[in-house]
């Protein structure tokens, strides 16, 4: 495992810790704020376990309202084991705990493959909103990303990457400037 990937784990774990220590009414929208944080970090890397921590946040952050006392504590305390290893690079240990974790959310709730692929169009999404940003249409970055335009331009409309940029290379350099450089590029002289 990567590093880099070690380290977002390990921030996710911390994170998914310190919010569910303690049972708070808050701990819904800071789960959610976490799944969204952890989302981002799919679209970034499309690395197989941080998909799979992202899926066990926003599993968690739908079933914690309703789930009981007894499972909730395991939860907790598999959280905290999955952590412990990960620090010690201990990858079978972690591994067989975010296991654990998942039975106990099946266990809870069916609908975990619906969360991923929640998580999974939502990462295509971010991911597709990137590629707006870096100037491709909506047309290609949707295709590219396996999304339909629709989708990707309902999601993008909230954000700043449909926002033309306010200072265009033909404001900023002088007309005849710009035919130099034109006719240099196509030898004419």
């Amino acid at each position: 495992m990567k590093e880099e990937i070690r380290t977002e784990l390990l921030f996710d774990l911390q994170q998914a810790i310190k919010i569910l220590d303690v049972k708070e009414p808050k701990d819904v929208e800071e789960l959610k704020d976490l799944s969204n944080h952890a989302i981002e970090d799919v679209a970034l890397h499309k690395d197989l376990d941080i998909i799979s921590i992202t899926v066990l946040i926003y599993s968690l952050y739908k079933i914690i309202p309703q789930i009981n006392p007894v499972d909730y504590q395991r939860i907790v305390q598999e959280l905290k084991i999955a952590k412990q290893a990960l620090e010690k690079s201990n990858f079978k240990s972690y591994n067989q705990s975010i296991r654990r974790l998942y039975h106990v959310i099946n266990k809870s709730s069916t609908k975990t493959k619906e969360h991923l692929q929640d998580v999974m169009q939502a990462a295509r999404i971010k991911k597709g909103t990137a590629l707006l940003e870096k100037g491709l249409s909506i047309g290609q970055a949707a295709g590219l990303m396996g999304l339909s335009n629709w989708d990707l331009q309902q999601y993008a409309a909230k954000t700043t990457a449909l926002e033309m940029p306010t200072k265009t290379i033909s404001a900023s350099m002088p007309a005849t400037l710009r035919l130099q450089k034109a006719f240099a590029i196509f030898g004419v002289k």
